[in-house]
This record gives structure tokens, sequence and C-alpha cells, in this order.
């Protein structure tokens, strides 16, 4: 029988238009329920259940003013009716919280306003727009399994609607799945055509999409260059995409590896695992930057935190390479003492170890202060020893491999430079400094 039948059967009836709102309102249909309750104070407007359950529909559905207008009606019939009394501050509240949650998004406070709309969907169980809401926040906060849920509760319901269609592209889109977001906000403005929301952001999907596959090209391509230009405009388009935005950074963070720009490649990296960190390849490129930056202890840091996410052999093998590189840091530099290259020919070494030696020889230092001549005295140890090692293909082997010398059998305890320094040049009598004057000296082969 139909609802159209069944009014003509009682259609000035008021308690029976109020009971099947009743039973609507325990089925959980309050729209229905709704123009029930309506017939019947409409039929008898001093029914002040009738009242009370038509603002019970309107205050489920989310209209709280409304509501309260019902609520009012019923309590000047009976201005002692508890249920009335409770319902219109349930209704004041959800008025309250609805300000409340409005002036929260303006702010960007999205954890205050899904507290807001909780609250509220507490009295208005019913009700799409604070559930729209409520899930386009989750999304804001990152928690995009919640906010679908959220959405697919209502396109289950209604699978038409735009709001719900925006904010299950909106997830897609902040997790980086750009391609299926826009289908989304198409469908979104199938419906609604005039959604504004959806409408900004299928524009950004796209320009996000465009941007980032033009930097790819111009990277693959080798200009990197222009794919650093079009990674930075890429960044410009929408600041609230963290996920895709982390990826552009890294990506821009690499071109910058590659201008050798390390400073800024290490930037670039730093700003990637700020917006999403739990992302490995950020941390990778970093690693490699402090790597080749000699920034041991960082790069050992980062290694570690790669490892404990992905226990692989390659990230194991990258954090043990790094360690070594950190344990051959903290001795000493004999590259730097020679000023030399890692990959200096033995004639380099030795013209190195030539001109340092001369240069920190106690004899040149003879009439310099005691704390002068105590720090030369120093250096040419240290250079003597340098190329004592970097001369030696077994010793260099062992140094460059980051061995412990003195377990090696190299102890250097007894190491004497000046027998290093006569050695190389000639022998006792094959040199010697001679003073032109204070503080001036030149040197002779015998």
């Amino acid at each position: 029988m139909t609802t159209r039948k069944r009014r003509d059967m009682c259609p000035k009836n008021a308690s029976y238009y109020g009971n099947r709102a009743a039973t609507l309102m325990m089925l959980g249909k309050f729209r229905e329920a709704l123009g029930d309750a309506q017939q019947s104070v409409r039929l008898d407007d001093s029914f002040v259940r009738g009242h009370l359950r038509e603002g019970k529909c309107h205050l489920s559905l989310g209209n709280a003013m409304a509501a309260c207008r019902s609520f009012q009606r019923a309590l000047e019939l009976d201005h002692k009716n508890a249920q009335a009394q409770q319902e219109f501050k349930n209704a004041n509240a959800v008025i309250e919280y609805e300000k409340i949650a409005e002036t929260d998004f303006e702010k960007r406070d999205f954890r205050k306003v899904v507290f807001c709309m909780d609250r509220a969907l507490e009295f208005a169980p019913a009700c799409h727009r604070f559930k729209i809401l409520k899930g386009e926040c989750l999304a804001m906060l990152g928690r995009y399994p919640e906010a679908q849920s959220v959405a697919s509760d209502i396109l289950r319901m209604d699978s038409t609607n735009a709001d719900a269609l925006y904010v299950r592209g909106l997830c897609l889109y902040y997790e980086d799945c750009i391609e299926k977001a826009v289908q989304f906000f198409v469908q979104a403005l199938r419906m609604a055509p005039d959604h504004e929301k959806a409408c900004i952001a299928c524009r950004n999907a796209k320009a996000l999409k465009a941007k980032k596959e033009d930097g790819n090209k111009a990277f693959k391509e080798g200009n990197y260059k222009l794919a650093y230009e079009l990674y930075t405009e890429a960044l410009g388009i929408d600041p609230n995409n963290i996920k895709t935005n982390a990826k552009l950074y890294c990506n821009r963070g690499t071109v910058n590896s590659k201008l050798r720009k390390l400073d800024d490649a290490i930037e670039d990296c730093t700003s990637a695992v700020k917006l999403d960190a739990t992302y490995i390849k950020a941390y990778l490129r970093r690693a490699q930057c402090y790597m080749d930056t000699e920034q041991y202890e960082e790069a050992v840091r980062d290694y570690e935190k790669v490892y404990q996410t992905e226990k692989t052999k390659e990230h194991k093998q990258l954090l043990k390479n790094a360690q070594l590189e950190l344990k051959k840091s903290k001795r000493k530099d004999y590259y730097k003492i020679l000023g030399v290259d890692k990959n200096a020919s033995e004639d380099e070494i030795k013209k190195a170890y030539r001109k340092r030696a001369l240069m920190h020889h106690p004899d040149r230092h003879s009439g310099a202060s005691a704390e002068v001549q105590k720090e030369e005295e120093k250096k040419f140890k240290e250079v003597g020893e340098a190329f004592t090692i970097l001369s030696d293909p077994k010793k260099k082997t062992r140094y460059d491999s980051g061995q412990d010398l003195d377990e090696e059998g190299m102890n250097m305890g007894d190491f004497d430079a000046n027998n290093i320094f006569k050695a190389f040049f000639g022998g006792p009598g094959g040199f010697s400094f001679e003073a032109s004057g204070p503080g001036n000296f030149f040197f002779q082969f015998g």
C-alpha cells in the first residue's frame, strides 16, 4: 500500500502520522519521518509529541535552527516537558559546535573541527553535511582511511552525492593517486557543476600532474636546469598536498645533486622527510649527499633509519660503508696533511712531501717562538708519517680500506720523521738550511 493511499485512509488523524513518524525514526529514516511529523502538527498544532518528533528529525538531519523552533513550540504547549527541555539544549549545542567548527576551519585547525563534528554527530547522526566536513578535515590531516570511510558510507546511500565524491577524490589526491583523484573530481562536477572546491581541486590536480611529468621528462633528458624550474613550479601549486610535495622535493634534491649543489640537495631532502617521515628514497638521497660532503655521522644516522625500516642487504651494505668512512674520518687524514687528492699518483705524493717537509722542517723555524717551533715540529712529523703510509702501496691500501694501522703491525710510536727526511733528501749532509738574514732561510743540496 502506497504512502498516498495510507494518507487517504487517515487524512485528518494527527496521531497516525505521529506514530508512523516514530516508526520511521526507529528505522533511521529521518527524512521520511520528518514529512509525517510535519503533517501531524499541521493537522493538530497542539500535538506536543508531533512537535518533538519534528524537532528530533530536524536535529538528526543537522538542521539545528529548525529543531530549536520545534522544541520551543513543544515547550510553549508544555513548559515542563523534560524531553523538550533537553532536546532544546542539544539543538543549541549543535548550533554552537557548528559556529566553532566554521571558525576553526578558517584557521585550518582541522583537529578541532573533527572534534566538533564528532560531538555534533552524536545529536545529528544522519547529517551528511557534518560527515562531509569531518571527512574533508580528516583528509587534510592525512587520516585518509578514516576520511574514505566517511565518504564511502555516504556514497553507499547516495552514489550521486557530489560532496562525498569530492572527499573521496581529495583522499586519492593527497595520497598521490592524482589520475584517479581527477576522475572523482570530474564526477563530482557532473553532479554539481558549481561545486567550487571540486573545481579548484580538479584544476590543481591536473596542473600538478602535468608539471611533475614535465619535470620528470626534463630530468630523463638530462636538462637539469629545466627540471629544477619545473619541480619548483609544481611545489607552488598546492602546499596542502604533502605526499606529492615530498616527492617533488626529493626529485628536486636529485636534480641539485646532479648539478653538484649538494647543500641545496640536502635541504630539499630534509624538506621531503619533514613532509613524509616514512619516505625512504629521500633518506637515501640525503645520506648519499652527506657522504659526498664528508658528513659521515649524518650519513650513518640516515642509513640507520633506512635499515631499521627496510632490512635489505643493500641497505646494510650502505650503512656499513658509511660507518667505515666515519671511522676513517676520525683518524688523521694523510691526504689532507700532504695536500693531495685521494687518487694522487706516486710522483704527486713525493712532490707534496718535498714541499710540506721543507715548509715545516724544524731548522726552518729555529728563530721562531717556542710555541711556533712546537707546532711546526708536530706538522713536520705528521708530514713524514703521512708520506710513510701513502708511499708504501701495502700500507696505503690498508689505510684506504679503514683498517686499524696499529693492529696491522704498523705502530707509528717509534716513527722518526728526521730519518724519513734524510732518506728522502739523500742522507746525512745531503741537505741543510742556511740563514740569509733574520727570519730568512734558503736550502741547498750537498
